[in-house]
């Protein structure tokens, strides 16, 4: 069996305001950046997770993004207290803080600039 791996295309309205967001509050690093190009794109890595930013017009409501009608991404991470600790250093508002979920696990949640819908969580 050949390896798989994901990635999310993101479609923000303001890449920069997204870079931000994911290299300052996520800690993911810029590996591609063309935000100054025609067609502006910018994509960042952490670890074996890339996402890719395109940008587009502002959506009229950003919670369609948000479940139930939209999506939730996932970062499985080590240490779920220090993630937590990084995303509040950086200033930015959980909107949902730590859970110990039914299903066994301990996650909290954040939104992007964009409306995107993150939850962070323990591998279990």
């Amino acid at each position: 069996m050949t390896a798989t791996t994901l990635r999310c295309e993101l479609f923000p309205d303001d890449i920069g305001v997204s870079v931000a967001f994911y290299r300052d509050v996520l800690g993911f690093e810029l590996e591609r950046d063309e935000r100054d190009a025609d067609a502006p794109y910018a994509t960042l890595r952490r670890g074996d997770v890339r996402l890719g930013l395109a940008r587009r017009p502002p959506v009229e409501n950003s919670s369609v993004r948000r479940p139930p009608a939209g999506v939730e991404l996932v970062l499985e991470v080590d240490d779920l207290v220090a993630e937590r600790a990084r995303v509040l250093a950086a200033g930015w508002p959980l909107d949902d803080d730590l859970v110990r979920r039914p299903w066994g696990l301990t996650d909290f949640r954040v939104v992007d600039p964009s409306g995107y819908y993150w939850r962070l969580t323990d591998r279990g």
